[in-house]
């Protein structure tokens, strides 16, 4: 299954919503827009986004005489995507070794995307090594462990409650003595209410920074696909203090609406890199703005 039907799989939720609307030849008119205009926010894209596409829309429609629901379906499908191209959706590991730093709240899906994208890597050739900065959550280092026997990466783990920071050094330390081309560093789900924890990732970031001056970094802010608006608040957190440079979307099963992607992408100008369409080890994808937003709509 590709990556269209994978996607049209998971939004099936908001494609229902919005298929029925495009439906039929009838003339499209204000209560069409009134109607898309209100389902778009449902979809989690968010008041400020539905209103701004559908006013890109209406203007469209005029200067290009669109006057079906289906022609008009392909132009709100430009614009939505428009919207998401905000940045390279590529990784950025070009030194040797590259930085990943992937964060979120608990419950997301850091640490499956972690062993996901640590298989794909080193199925393209690169040597991979995990490192365990979730110290807080019980048995957080023995998932992750999991995962890097499942791929075949190195792993770098301390015992449980050690310092963060500590673990990330040790990590960096051994990606410099093995060869090793990309570090992937877990963290807490730090709940972006947390003073403390906010500050530890601060401390992580400083450490890399540190050891690692002329690495690309990549910073990874996984967000479930179900949050909804709540998703853009938790990303608002994390760029103040993480610099975050791609979204992950997981948790695309069917129910999540998906929409809130294209708020997050467009309220603060990051790329999104990946989404996870299942609980395979494959099921973790290149993002495609275009194919989303087909699926989507």
């Amino acid at each position: 299954m590709g990556f269209f039907e994978k996607i049209k799989k998971g939004l099936t939720k908001t494609r229902t919503a919005l298929s029925g609307l495009f439906a039929g030849e009838y003339e499209v008119d204000d209560e069409f827009y009134d109607e898309l205009e209100e389902r778009l926010i449902l979809a989690d894209l968010g008041v400020d986004i539905a209103s701004r596409a559908v006013e890109q829309l209406r203007t469209a429609a005029y200067e290009k005489m669109l006057t079906t629901p289906a022609k008009v379906r392909d132009a709100l499908a430009d614009i939505l995507t428009d919207i998401l191209n905000v940045g390279d959706p590529a990784l950025n590991i070009g030194t040797k070794p590259s930085v990943i730093l992937v964060i979120g709240v608990n419950g997301v899906g850091k640490t499956t995307t972690i062993g996901k994208l640590a298989n794909q890597l080193a199925e393209a050739g690169k040597r991979v090594l995990l490192c365990a900065g979730d110290t807080f959550r019980a048995a957080a280092a023995d998932q992750l462990e999991i995962w890097a026997n499942r791929a075949s990466v190195e792993l770098v783990r301390q015992h449980e409650g050690a310092d963060p920071a500590s673990v990330v050094f040790d990590g960096i330390s051994a990606a410099k003595a093995r060869n090793v081309d990309v570090i992937i560093i877990d963290t807490a789900g730090r709940l972006h209410n947390k003073a403390n924890l906010m500050n530890e990732l601060g401390k992580i970031n400083r450490v890399i920074d540190r050891e690692l001056p002329n690495a690309c970094k990549e910073v990874l802010l996984v967000l479930d696909g179900t949050t909804g608006q709540n998703g853009l608040t938790q990303a608002r957190q994390f760029q103040q203090i993480a610099g975050v440079t791609g979204i992950v979307l997981t948790k695309l099963d069917g129910t999540a609406k998906g929409g809130i992607v294209i708020a997050v992408a467009d309220s603060l100008q990051i790329p999104v890199k990946y989404i996870g369409v299942g609980e395979g080890i494959d099921d973790l994808m290149p993002f495609q703005s275009r194919e989303f937003v087909e699926a989507l709509i």
